[in-house]
């Protein structure tokens, strides 16, 4: 089992702050606009270095999504930012109308996703958002893991013409992908080569895995884990090889069981490679109050639970 060091636990917002403020410096047609959350989405230091690029629109998300397709008009870069709900349920007319349909060069950056962000419960905790943006067409969708990987998908993302969905969170966790790792949009990072079963994941979920996989490498199973940045689009080539290896797959992500990266790559092997498999995911429940741990393990989405999902799909292959 390949070891990984934890460089420090930092939010992954932050590494979205800090990949903004860089972008500001290096790109002057990049521009930022927020609804009433600047702070919580650290777009502060852009804010504060580059006032006549940062729009504070106030809670007004779908009018905030109408601004920023008409900017790339002009050429603008524009990155959006707010809550992963606001930022897609409240305003999906608004996305798939101006943004996907038109194909206009817009960044919706969305934090505070999945169940991590903790205590403000239901009503702010979303966990349809992937699905909702995968299936709109012309729209990217990543979701990195830690917070160098999220710095580099906001450097990437800029580059990269058309619209993109980058979702990340509230939670401070370890940082272990290295600050130099490239990033490649529609790429996969393996992160740990195996035999006997592949491990996918997203997001929060990608420590939970290599947590699991030291865990199963203790009991003999030699674990393949593949970090899965972009949802969409999917690195089906890389998933393929892997699966075709190790003849079975646990997906875990901190998202609903439907519409999902499990969703995406079950559908794949349908048509390509029927495979024994399991999916980590929450399993058609609303959100709830608690602290990110707390919910974390009352979704079975956890290192333990990913044990136990790779031990069942195994004894179905």
């Amino acid at each position: 089992m390949k070891e990984f060091t934890i460089y420090n636990y930092k939010d992954t917002r932050s590494g979205f702050g800090e990949g903004l403020l860089e972008l500001g410096r290096k790109n002057p047609e990049v521009v930022a606009l927020c609804a009433d959350l600047t702070g919580s989405l650290k777009m502060d230091a852009f804010a504060a270095e580059f006032p006549e690029r940062f729009i504070q629109v106030g809670i007004a998300e779908a009018n905030m999504i109408g601004i920023a397709a008409g900017l790339t008009v002009g050429g603008k870069i524009p990155f959006t930012g707010t809550f992963a709900n606001f930022s897609t349920g409240r305003v999906y007319d608004q996305i798939r109308q101006s943004v996907a349909y038109s194909e206009k060069n817009v960044k919706i950056c969305a934090s505070h996703a999945g169940v991590t962000l903790g205590e403000d419960g239901a009503t702010h905790q979303i966990l349809e958002d992937i699905g909702l943006m995968k299936m709109l067409p012309n729209i990217t969708v990543i979701n990195p893991c830690d917070f160098n990987q999220t710095k580099a998908a906001t450097l990437a993302i800029a580059e990269h013409d058309g619209p993109v969905y980058l979702r990340f969170g509230r939670p401070k966790v370890p940082t272990f992908i290295p600050e130099d790792q490239e990033f490649i949009i529609g790429k996969a990072l393996m992160l740990n080569e195996g035999t006997d079963v592949t491990i996918i994941a997203t997001g929060h979920l990608v420590w939970e895995s290599l947590e699991a996989a030291k865990e199963l490498e203790s009991k003999g199973i030699s674990t393949e884990v593949i970090n899965i940045h972009t949802i969409k689009p999917l690195d089906t080539e890389a998933i393929l090889k892997s699966v075709a290896k190790t003849k079975c797959v646990v997906t875990a992500e901190e998202h609903m069981r439907h519409g999902g990266l499990g969703d995406s790559i079950a559908q794949l092997l349908a048509h390509k490679l029927p495979t024994p498999m399991e999916m980590i995911a929450v399993d058609d429940r609303f959100g709830q109050s608690g602290t990110p741990a707390e919910l974390m393990t009352e979704y079975g989405l956890d290192a333990a639970n990913i044990v136990k999902a790779v031990e069942k799909v195994i004894g179905r292959k």
